[in-house]
C-alpha cells in the first residue's frame, strides 16, 4: 500500500499549493490514501467547514488537527458529523469529535488514522500514550488495519520519538506534526514502523514556521507585540512523507521525505 501524509497546512499559501498539487501528486506517486494536517488552514489558525469539505473533495482522505483544531468556532458544530476530520483522541471525554478512525483505501484496504496531542510544552491534556494504547487494541495491525497512522501533534522531539517506539511494529507510521519544520530522521524501526519526528508544514517558508516575519521578530526583540500573526503568502512548499506498506503484515517497507515546489530543495521517493 502507498500513503502520503502532508505536514500542517498554515494558512492560503500552504492551502492552495496542496488543492493545485494533490491531484498530480496522487497520480504521480500511484497512492492509495493521503493524510494531511489541516489545524492551521484557515487563516493559520484553525479549520473552516469550507476548507475542509475542499481539501476532502479535492483527495485528501482524512484531516488530522492539534491545538488549533477549535481555533474557528465553526468547526466545532460539524466535527461530530465528519468522521474524516479528526481532533486529538486525548482531549476530555466529552469533547466534539472523533479521535481516530477506520477508513477504507482506494484499494479496498482499511486504514487506521490516530490523532493525539503531545503534553510537554502543550496545553495539558489526558495521557497520549494511554489513548495510543488503547486505540491499537481496537485496530490490530495486520488483521483490523491493513496500515495504521498516528499522527502526534507535539512540541518536544523527546516525546514525539518515545510515541514511535511505543507503537512500534503495532502501527506503519509514526509521524509528528505542530513544529512546522521538517526533520531529517525518517527511518524504519526495528519493529517495522516507519518514523519521522516532524513532517514539516506545508507553506511559505520565507516567514517564521508559516507567518510573515516582522510580528515574531518585533515580540522576540522588543517582547512588545505589535499586532496579530499573519501567514506568509509567497510560494508554499508542500512538506510531507511517503509511505510504502507490506500487504500482509501492514510493516513498513518504506519510507522518503516529500518536498514539492517552493523554497527547499525538491524531494519525491
Amino acid at each position: 500500500m502507498k500513503l502520503a501524509y502532508f505536514g500542517d497546512i498554515v494558512g492560503r499559501a500552504g492551502r492552495d499549493a496542496l488543492l493545485d498539487r494533490l491531484p498530480g501528486i496522487r497520480e504521480r506517486l500511484d497512492l492509495d490514501f493521503v493524510v494531511a494536517n489541516g489545524e492551521n488552514a484557515a487563516g493559520g489558525f484553525g479549520i473552516s467547514q469550507d476548507i475542509a469539505n475542499r481539501l476532502l473533495q479535492t483527495g485528501v482522505d482524512v484531516i488530522t488537527g492539534g491545538n488549533h483544531s477549535w481555533d474557528q468556532r465553526e468547526i466545532i458544530d460539524i466535527m461530530d458529523q465528519q468522521p474524516r476530520l479528526l481532533r486529538p483522541a486525548n482531549f476530555p471525554e466529552g469533547t466534539p469529535g472523533h479521535g481516530h478512525g477506520l477508513y477504507m483505501a482506494r484499494g479496498g484496504q482499511t486504514v487506521a488514522i490516530v490523532n493525539v496531542m503531545g503534553r510537554i510544552f502543550m496545553d495539558p491534556l489526558d495521557d497520549p500514550f494511554r489513548a495510543v494504547d488503547q486505540a491499537l487494541v481496537e485496530y490490530t495491525l495486520g488483521r483490523r488495519a491493513d496500515f495504521v497512522l498516528i499522527d502526534i501533534h507535539a512540541e518536544a522531539t523527546s516525546e514525539k520519538m518515545a510515541m514511535g517506539h511505543f507503537a512500534d511494529g503495532r502501527a506503519t507510521l509514526v509521524v509528528g506534526s505542530h513544529s512546522h519544520v521538517p526533520t531529517a530522521d525518517a527511518q524504519i524501526l526495528p519493529g517495522g514502523t516507519a518514523y519521522q519526528t516532524d513532517a514539516g508544514m506545508c507553506g511559505d517558508y520565507n516567514s517564521v514556521i508559516g507567518m510573515e516575519k516582522e510580528e515574531p521578530l518585533r515580540r522576540f526583540t522588543t517582547k512588545i507585540a505589535g499586532g496579530r500573526f499573519q501567514p506568509a503568502n509567497g510560494e508554499a512548499t508542500l512538506c510531507g512523507v511517503y509511505v510504502e506498506s507490506d500487504e500482509r503484515t501492514g510493516k513498513a517497507l518504506r519510507i522518503a521525505p516529500l518536498r514539492i515546489g517552493g523554497r527547499l530543495a525538491e524531494t519525491w521517493p
